[in-house]
């Protein structure tokens, strides 16, 4: 999903994905909120993100590699380990086994809208300005 970064966009044309991707798992637990022993799943954005650029740590990118043998290993192997869902910590015990907590997805799919509309905002942000670079107007 995220093999190269792009020098006008940085990584949020790659975040975009990903955003959509967590929103699409919060919208199936929410679709699920009434399944009997369905267990709520989400992805962590920040690990994902971290294992695609191949940073050990969110602040930190680590060395370029070519190959699979050199030092920072191969990103595509980090980008299958951090893209696994995780199931979520149960909030409140029920009866059937279910684990979505409707509250807390409503709550997370809103926080997610908001990293995507920021995103989105940013990139449509560069675009404007590159066409201002190129035709002198904004327009």
């Amino acid at each position: 999903m995220i093999d190269n970064k792009d020098p006008l966009f940085g990584v949020h044309a790659q975040a975009l994905g990903l955003w959509q991707r967590r929103a699409e798992v919060i919208s199936s637990n929410l679709a699920n909120a009434d399944t009997p022993g369905f267990l709520a799943r989400d992805l962590d954005f920040r690990k994902v993100l971290t294992a695609a650029t191949g940073a050990e740590e969110g602040d930190r990118m680590s060395m370029t590699s070519t190959s699979d043998g050199h030092l920072g290993g191969n990103p595509a192997v980090a980008m299958a380990d951090g893209n696994k869902l995780a199931y979520r910590v149960e909030t409140q015990p029920t009866m059937d086994g279910n684990t979505v907590d409707t509250q807390m997805e409503q709550a997370q799919f809103a926080s997610n809208a908001i990293h995507y509309q920021a995103s989105l905002s940013f990139i449509t942000g560069q675009i404007h300005a590159m066409r201002l670079a190129i035709t002198g107007s904004s327009s």
